[in-house]
């Protein structure tokens, strides 16, 4: 099943885990779409710095920890995910609430397990 992700923190450093999520992602056929500090492409997909108003995001993917996750709150809801996925490092009970509050669903997972182990 097709999930449009975004991958939110990503990264053009093929060391960090959101670079090797997207790469991950796109292998699996799940289409992906990102925002990071930086404009740049990481297989074939282009990383945009600035809060685009994606369509059909089925799940947001983290890789920003909880204090700069602040500034995203408001855009995470307006995107309107089916879920919301806090890899390790990005656990953040203030965003779970604001989730719950907008009937999000969201998880304590890594989205680099969830595709190996086909869970996704």
């Amino acid at each position: 099943m097709k999930k449009k992700t975004l991958v939110l923190g990503a990264s053009l450093n093929p060391s960090r885990y959101s670079n090797l999520a997207i790469h991950k992602l796109v292998s699996s056929g799940q289409p992906v779409v990102a925002v990071g500090l930086r404009n740049g492409e990481v297989a074939g997909v282009n990383i945009e710095t600035e809060k685009m108003p994606f369509e059909d995001v089925d799940t947001i993917t983290l890789y920003l920890n909880a204090r700069r996750q602040e500034e995203y709150y408001d855009y995470i809801v307006s995107l309107k995910p089916k879920r919301v996925i806090f890899n390790p490092g990005t656990e953040n009970p203030e965003l779970y609430q604001i989730l719950r509050n907008n009937g999000i669903a969201f998880e304590n997972a890594c989205t680099l397990v969830m595709l190996s182990t086909r869970q996704y």
